[in-house]
């Protein structure tokens, strides 16, 4: 019989130091993220108006020396922890010792105090990192858009949603900045597209406004431009069309719409002109007058002081066909009954 050879048991090689420290700061960090470093900045970078004969802390730049990476950074992280400090969340810098230990926030935490970037650290960093807050979101993820305008435009470029918040993001920001409505009315007045699209919404809120204005006030503006009271009926009429307006959503195009709504309530409007006696009448005279203001306007507006330098035939006849209908005018109106106009 032959027997096997069955080697002897293999004992597990001996831990490393180094291993073992390694996983005992990974474990650390995997908890708390940045606050593990934040505490070795804060607890062995002295506080600004203590001097070096006062504490064992050594300066950001001497820290920084030591750690072989810029004071800038050692001063972000300072910074963290010192806005942390200020709301409660870890202790001030002058209560910490070098090589003292605390208990630390969660991971999640530290991204509320902690901006990765210098440019947070300027005026419009500080706005940006505020935005942020204010949104819900990390300051790091908007400062990084901020820096990167390229890539921001690509991405609108190449997302319909992307550019949609992009759109109402500028929308909010125009509403207070006077120099940013200037240059975007100027680019949009040398962009053909975007004038004839500005134009034809300036046309639908037009007409809806037209119908709004019956609809709530409950009086129409006749074709000669006469306001009274619109019969109930046509008001009806009219809040019927908003509240289908209303109803669109904010993405849907209100154009063909706003224009069914105003041609048909121009038409009811006529048509109410047109039922009333009274109002037709009036109606009418209201033009009359409107048009005799016009006639008077115009001609008054000529000058014949140097008629005399471009004189041409047909001049005089177009003034004599003037005068010819102006005389038939006053005839039929001598001929009418004296303040009882027949419709």
């Amino acid at each position: 019989m032959t027997l096997a050879f069955v080697p002897p048991e293999s004992s597990p090689a001996p831990l490393s130091d180094l291993v073992a420290r390694d996983a005992r700061e990974f474990g650390t960090y995997a908890r708390t993220g940045g606050w593990a470093f934040a505490l070795m900045v804060a607890r062995s970078v002295r506080p600004g108006g203590q001097g070096a004969d006062e504490t064992p802390k050594v300066s950001a730049k001497e820290f920084a020396g030591l750690a072989g990476c810029s004071p800038e950074r050692v001063m972000r992280y300072y910074k963290a922890w010192d806005r942390a400090a200020d709301d409660g969340v870890v202790p001030h810098f002058e209560t910490l010792t070098p090589g003292q230990e605390v208990e630390l926030p969660d991971a999640d935490v530290w991204l509320t105090y902690y901006v990765a970037r210098s440019g947070a650290t300027s005026e419009r960093g500080t706005a940006i990192a505020e935005s942020a807050a204010a949104e819900g979101i990390r300051p790091t993820k908007a400062l990084e858009v901020a820096e990167n305008p390229t890539a921001l435009r690509a991405a609108i470029l190449a997302d319909t949603a992307t550019a949609q918040a992009a759109r109402r993001a500028l929308l909010d920001r125009v509403r207070e900045d006077p120099e940013l409505q200037t240059e975007l009315a100027r680019d949009v007045v040398r962009t053909e597209d975007l004038k004839k699209a500005v134009a034809s919404e300036n046309r639908s809120a037009d007409r809806i406004g037209y119908v709004r204005q019956i609809a709530e006030s409950g009086q129409i503006r006749t074709p000669a431009g006469q306001t009274v009271d619109a019969p109930a009926d046509l008001r009806q009429e009219a809040e019927r069309h908003l509240s289908l307006l209303d109803e669109l959503d904010e993405g849907e195009d209100a154009g063909e719409w706003a224009t069914e709504a105003y041609g048909t309530m121009r038409s009811r409007v006529a048509e109410a002109v047109e039922a009333d006696p009274e109002l037709r009448v009036q109606e009418r005279r209201t033009k009359f007058y409107s048009s005799l203001h016009k006639a008077t306007k115009a001609f008054e507006e000529l000058t014949f002081d140097d008629a005399r330098d471009f004189y041409e035939d047909d001049m005089v006849q177009r003034l004599e066909k003037l005068q010819q209908a102006i005389t038939t005018c006053l005839s039929a109106l001598r001929r009418a009954p004296e303040n009882h106009p027949q419709d």
